[in-house]
């Protein structure tokens, strides 16, 4: 993920619609591939949802593990320009429950740690 969406988080014009969506989606499918599971929902409206992080599947209501956020602050963190502290401290990140925290060490997901660490 380049070109506008980098301008866009340093203060530039925001992306058209279909860029936003388009990158939105890849870095939670990204996110997914790297801790598939059901035990945590990251929500990024209007864009997209999905669920991650092996445990206990959700079924029915509301999840007991929720991330949710807009979509130029999951970019920002999804690229490792915004901190998981910082975007939960200024309210930008909403987080509830026991293991939503976890996806605080799955980011970023494009950028410097983009890469999973080798399984043995």
């Amino acid at each position: 993920m380049t070109g506008p969406l980098h301008d866009w988080l340093d203060g530039g014009p925001e992306p058209d619609r279909a860029t936003r969506r388009a990158a939105v989606k890849e870095s939670l499918a990204e996110l997914a591939r790297r801790a598939p599971g059901h035990s945590v929902e990251v929500r990024v409206p209007p864009f997209g949802a999905v669920q991650c992080i092996d445990g206990p599947r959700h079924t029915r209501g509301t999840p007991p593990n929720v991330v949710e956020t807009d979509p130029r602050t999951w970019l920002a963190l999804a690229l490792g320009r915004t901190s998981w502290g910082d975007a939960v401290a200024d309210g930008s990140l909403r987080v509830s429950g026991s293991r939503a925290a976890e996806v605080a060490a799955l980011l970023p997901v494009h950028g410097p740690r983009s890469d999973p660490a080798p399984r043995t």
